[in-house]
């Protein structure tokens, strides 16, 4: 299956996976929506992805306010109509040990990383439910089956995007026709290391960054693709895909 005249929403557009995504679903056809916070790396993706053939919308999203996510999802409509593809890739992870009690991170990362995800289904379910088709793709993380030292609370936010996959997929296949994809994403070359600002933390992983051959955000874009473009009676439930030197 081709994405042609599919439309995906994909959220944390800016950057990282979130933007190979964008670009790797627009060259199969799709009409992506790109939704973060930082407009101005928005309209340049955009501007690539058009020069590129594509076509793009762009929608100044912080997917921690309702109102902005449900903004988001009718300019979706207005644009291109409803969505078939929701892509649920905005997260942070400020790792920090729980004896340094970074408060206020923990919260953020509960608030983006479990409550926008929520925010993004309660506006594009009831359309999807309603026409009995559509996919959903939680970005989820090797984390959130694995707790390191550092990781707990980024970790407890990650076994949620999984439980709520695995909640959303006994509900909606079977009944409504709904796929539901749990990208479980070992170490990647992105942005998410840059929010830790625990100095003790930083310092005992050191090595572990070091000593790691990253994956590419097209490494995940790749497995994102894979699993939506799949023929409709094949439903690739969770893919976990981390670097050969990642044990």
């Amino acid at each position: 299956m081709n994405l042609s005249e599919k439309v995906a929403i994909i959220t944390g557009a800016s950057s990282g996976i979130g933007e190979a995504t964008a670009k790797k679903l627009a060259a199969d056809g799709a009409k992506v929506v790109l939704a973060a916070r930082r407009a101005a790396r928005l309209n340049d993706l955009k501007k690539e992805i058009e020069k590129a053939g594509g076509s793009a919308l762009v929608v100044e999203t912080d997917v921690t306010k309702a109102a902005d996510v449900k903004r988001l999802v009718q300019q979706t409509k207005d644009a291109f109509g409803p969505c078939d593809i929701l892509v649920n890739n905005a997260g942070i992870m400020p790792l920090s040990y729980m004896k340094n009690v970074h408060v206020e991170e923990w919260l953020k990362m509960v608030d983006v990383n479990v409550n926008g995800v929520l925010h993004c289904l309660a506006e594009t379910l009831p359309d999807m439910v309603e026409r009995k088709s559509g996919h959903i793709v939680n970005i989820s993380s090797v984390a959130g089956r694995e707790v390191m030292m550092g990781s707990a609370v980024y970790s407890a936010t990650k076994f949620a995007v999984r439980a709520l996959s695995d909640g959303l997929r006994q509900e909606l296949a079977p009944k409504h026709n709904i796929r539901v994809t749990c990208i479980e994403p070992g170490a990647v070359e992105t942005e998410l290391t840059e929010t830790i600002t625990d100095d003790e933390l930083m310092e005992d992983i050191k090595g572990f960054f070091e000593n790691l051959e990253f994956l590419n955000s097209e490494d995940i874009a790749n497995a994102i693709h894979y699993a939506i473009t799949q023929p409709d009676g094949v439903h690739i439930n969770e893919l976990q895909v981390r670097p050969t030197s990642q044990g």
